[in-house]
């Protein structure tokens, strides 16, 4: 016990010099390319006369 309280007050937390960086690659092309597709059949129905 006398050990692990000892070890309490070694624990140090800087900031790093250099900014964190996160860099996203998200993909949104198949949710496009889905919604699309939808609006396509949609407006594919609503006028059939003319297709």
């Amino acid at each position: 016990m006398l050990g692990l309280a000892m070890l309490g007050g070694c624990i140090s937390v800087e900031a790093p010099d250099e900014p964190i960086v996160i860099e996203l690659n998200i993909n949104i092309r198949q949710e496009v390319i889905y919604r699309l597709a939808e609006d396509a059949a949609n407006t594919i129905e609503e006028n059939a006369d003319i297709f």
